[in-house]
């Protein structure tokens, strides 16, 4: 399996991170066994478990994204999982508020800051392999 992030490149790089962070986060809650468990070092130090698969982190621009995103939900492939962070909810301060604006918003003007993409690794690189790195 791989996990791709695609990340809007005109962000600040401190909103970058927080977009992959989200979509780390709710990818980890959709996807069991993801992380992988605890260990002990050497000196009995207790490690939480971390992921256990790459994310690459890669980039376009905010107009994109939602083209990639709006092509993904369109695929119809039950094996690819697609998360996406939109500019409603970055803006939300609680998530009942995020709910309720995306409840008034229009597709066509929903914004994304990046998405994640999760599936059999031949199918992500052929959905992003020509997409550059975060850099």
């Amino acid at each position: 399996m791989k996990c791709v992030m695609i990340v809007d490149s005109d962000l600040p790089i401190g909103i970058q991170v927080n977009t992959a962070a989200v979509l780390g986060v709710s990818l980890a809650s959709e996807i069991k066994g993801l992380t992988g468990k605890k260990l002990i070092d050497k000196d009995g130090i207790l490690h939480e478990g971390v992921i256990n698969i790459p994310i690459p982190i890669l980039t376009l621009s905010s107009e994109e994204i939602k083209q990639k995103y709006d092509q993904l939900l369109k695929i119809d492939d039950n094996e690819i999982r697609v998360i996406g962070f939109n500019d409603v909810a970055q803006k939300s301060l609680e998530y009942d508020d995020y709910e309720m604006k995306l409840a008034q918003t229009n597709n066509n003007t929903i914004n994304y800051l990046g998405i994640c993409i999760y599936g059999p690794k031949k199918k992500v690189n052929k959905l992003t392999g020509n997409i550059k790195m975060l850099r």
